[in-house]
């Protein structure tokens, strides 16, 4: 339960910076990927200010022994780059330039414009689907 709880509450948080920072509005991401029109750099901001957050998750995560809500932690390994990176990395790229939603903010979408964010979902699980139906 107490695992539950937390995902939750991270959940809440992570759609909360999500709807505060604009980037649940797939407007503000199309403008930040229109490099030669109306380019907005609000996107680049919001990951920079990630980076700091993120730096201190790694530090505490090597030197903990084990996540606080888990027996231990649960990262992939690290490869090289091969065919189904690159091919899942153009369709994450497309499927965002295409709807200006990733799965985050399509996710915390549902909540402010169900239809649009709805069908941005509804083709992200169907290319979950495909990948588990299709993996070697």
């Amino acid at each position: 339960m107490s695992r539950l709880l937390a995902a939750l509450v991270a959940g809440t948080i992570f759609g909360a910076g999500l709807a505060l920072s604009g980037m649940a509005d797939p407007q503000r991401v199309r403008a930040f990927l229109d490099m030669f029109g109306q380019w907005d750099p609000t996107l680049a901001f919001v990951m920079a200010g990630a980076l700091a957050p993120m730096a201190l998750a790694w530090a505490v995560q090597r030197r903990a022994a084990r996540p606080v809500f888990a027996d231990s932690f649960d990262l992939p390994a690290t490869r090289g780059i091969d065919a189904p990176l690159v091919v899942g990395a153009m369709l994450f790229g497309i499927g965002w330039g295409l709807s200006g939603l990733c799965p985050g903010p399509a996710v915390a979408g549902l909540a402010l414009a169900p239809a649009q964010a709805g069908i941005a979902v509804a083709a992200m699980i169907a290319g979950m689907v495909l990948h588990r139906l299709t993996r070697r």
